[in-house]
């Protein structure tokens, strides 16, 4: 590894490792709830995230879902959404992760939620972190906070320098049809495709933030002769300006600070409390890799979303033999003709091993019909195959 590969790996890992890194899940469930069929003896490993596609793969009744990250806080938020679910009420759920503020957010955090977290870390992070939901300050939402929440009140605060910019976005967002999105959107992507806007996105740091690794930012920039510039054009313009922005909580999330109650995830719907509360139980946090936890706990699992977890592993010959090894456990705990659902920056995955290409059954045309209509769109491609006995 060169001295500048080191220094952008302990950079990732810094940021990656000791901060919060998603306050949001950045994969469209209803995306992947399509792909996954779940039944109501799907037994489901995946990557823990922001834990709001866990609780949205719920109301498709499933046995169990294990939620697995490395990253210990990414655990904790969904702790904290379950602890909620189970000893509150919708309106104080919302007031949390709707709107990213409560004024009583320490009140109810000690006496509800700190005696339902289940671990030590958990309890202690979330003491230390029940600010972030006070609404005070530069950063007045819970989801300015995270390093990608930073990242988008970075980018948010360059729009409102901006007057023309900032009315061009307010106004695509605010859109109510396809013509005046498809409008504001293009009097919008030469303002934000700057050249200092530009070199931003090229920066590791900025990637990092993200938690974009170096091996994925690879894989993203040779998919475009522009690199990642062109990348990210293509994924904005697809999601932005091509494809309905009404129902996009996503991309409106990272706008506006906060949900709506009419453009929000199935877990902050009202509609869905009751359901989630009772089948929360079924949700199990390990903080693990993904090997480890298959190696710890052997089983025969009928779901595996890995997000673009693949793509981490890709570029980076150091990283080979785990990428290799996790496939192998993957393939050993894998019930008959389980699913594996995952996405990547690039458009082709060449990068798995041979005998993963032997096993797993790739369906590209459901994938590809799925993929466009995603409503967060940052990805090149979605993949959905079945594991071959």
């Amino acid at each position: 590894m060169g001295l500048l590969d080191a220094l952008n790996e302990g950079i990732f890992r810094q940021i990656h490792g000791q901060n919060l890194v998603y306050n949001t899940c950045w994969e469209d469930p209803r995306c992947d709830r399509q792909l996954l069929q779940l039944q109501p003896n799907s037994r489901v490993v995946m990557l823990t995230s922001a834990g709001c596609n866990a609780l949205d793969y719920l109301l498709d009744d499933p046995a169990a879902v294990y939620c697995v990250d490395v990253n210990p806080r990414q655990n904790a938020l969904l702790e904290f959404k379950i602890a909620l679910l189970q000893g509150s009420d919708h309106a104080t759920l919302f007031q949390f992760f709707g709107q990213g503020r409560a004024s009583n957010a320490r009140e109810v955090f000690y006496d509800g939620v700190l005696p339902r977290l289940s671990n030590a870390f958990a309890r202690q992070w979330w003491e230390r972190f029940i600010q972030a939901f006070s609404g005070k300050g530069l950063r007045r939402s819970f989801y300015w906070y995270g390093s990608s929440g930073v990242a988008a009140w970075l980018v948010q605060q360059w729009l409102r320098a901006h007057p023309s910019a900032w009315s061009a976005a307010k106004r695509l967002f605010a859109a109510q049809d396809q013509e005046e999105q498809k409008h504001y959107y293009d009097r919008l992507e030469p303002k934000f495709f700057n050249p200092l806007l530009s070199w931003v996105l090229r920066r590791h740091v900025f990637q990092s933030m993200l938690g974009v690794p170096e091996s994925q930012q690879m894989l993203a920039a040779a998919t475009y002769s522009n690199g990642l510039v062109g990348y990210f054009t293509e994924c904005l313009r697809r999601v932005l300006r091509n494809l309905p922005l009404q129902d996009n909580y996503f991309w409106k999330l990272y706008f506006y600070g906060h949900y709506s109650t009419e453009c929000c995830p199935n877990y902050l719907r009202p509609e869905h409390f009751d359901t989630l509360r009772t089948r929360s139980e079924r949700l199990s946090m390990h903080t693990n890799t993904l090997s480890d936890f298959l190696r710890q706990t052997p089983g025969q699992y009928s779901h595996f979303v890995l997000l673009d977890h693949q793509d981490w592993m890709a570029k980076a010959p150091a990283l080979r033999p785990a990428l290799e090894e996790e496939w192998r456990l993957i393939l050993e705990n894998a019930a008959p003709d389980a699913r594996v659902l995952m996405r990547s920056a690039a458009r082709h995955l060449d990068f798995l091993p041979p005998f993963v290409r032997e096993r797993v059954r790739f369906d590209v045309d459901a994938a590809e019909r799925v993929h466009a209509q995603d409503r967060v769109g940052t990805y090149a491609s979605t993949w959905i195959g079945q594991i071959q006995a």
